[in-house]
């Protein structure tokens, strides 16, 4: 990318630099487009707040904060934040809370007995049936793997990384599961149940606090295998 000065004052952003929505990045970059930019003028030009990455060809922004918007079909992990005689209101980390009727829960419900099956603080493997207009959305736990989480640890990364841990078939996943010999399941909302001994959880819990920290970093990866790489010969 260039390091001349931009036409306005603004230095151009290389990798790794925030930028906000406006500032230039680049005027002669000839790679592709992700996600957080477009191109004005045949400058690269920021479009959200966050962190310059350019990885394997391709410019993009990622944000510094993003909330969870559910899809229908979203498989998600959630925690009963209340209920009712007949439903069970869920916290996806979203804007809206989700509902989970008793109709769609994994077992038979009396009306009026949903805190003798789930009660508050009850943590799900559900998920989205269906969305709203207004983002409100309707989990369901009927389906082969959905259940209550009642082992393990669940971890957390902001719902923008969920791209980068699922990219190529689940590559950085499956390297952190085989790596420390867990159970990992990555929800879309950015929740992530790990499950194993403790020495390989830690291990594990150790490698998406790396990928937090370093989201920016070009070769987040490779530092994510060197880390593993380390902790594999410690233990």
């Amino acid at each position: 990318m260039s390091d001349s000065g931009a036409s306005d004052g603004r230095t151009l952003a290389a990798s790794g630099s925030l930028v906000i929505p406006g500032d230039k990045i680049s005027t002669n970059y000839s790679g592709q487009l992700g996600h957080g930019v477009m191109k004005i003028d045949n400058t690269i030009t920021a479009t959200k707040m966050g962190v310059v990455v350019e990885n394997s060809g391709v410019i993009s922004v990622t944000p510094l904060h993003t909330a969870y918007f559910p899809r229908p079909g979203d498989l998600v992990i959630g925690y009963i934040e209340g209920l009712r005689s007949n439903m069970w209101f869920i916290d996806l980390g979203a804007p809206f809370n989700a509902i989970l009727p008793m109709s769609l829960a994994p077992m038979k419900v009396e009306f009026g007995a949903t805190r003798d099956a789930m009660d508050v603080g009850t943590t799900l493997l559900c998920r989205i049936q269906e969305v709203d207009e207004a983002h409100s959305s309707v989990t369901t736990m009927k389906g082969m793997g959905l259940r209550k989480i009642v082992s393990g640890f669940v971890d957390q990364v902001p719902p923008h990384l969920v791209s980068f841990l699922s990219n190529n078939n689940n590559e950085v996943i499956d390297t952190i599961k085989n790596s420390t010999s867990t159970r990992i399941i990555l929800g879309a909302n950015g929740r992530i149940w790990i499950d194993g001994e403790p020495s390989g959880i830690r291990v594990a819990r150790g490698a998406f606090s790396l990928i937090r920290d370093n989201y920016g970093s070009s070769d987040l990866f490779s530092k994510v295998i060197s880390y593993l790489e380390q902790n594999k010969e410690s233990d």
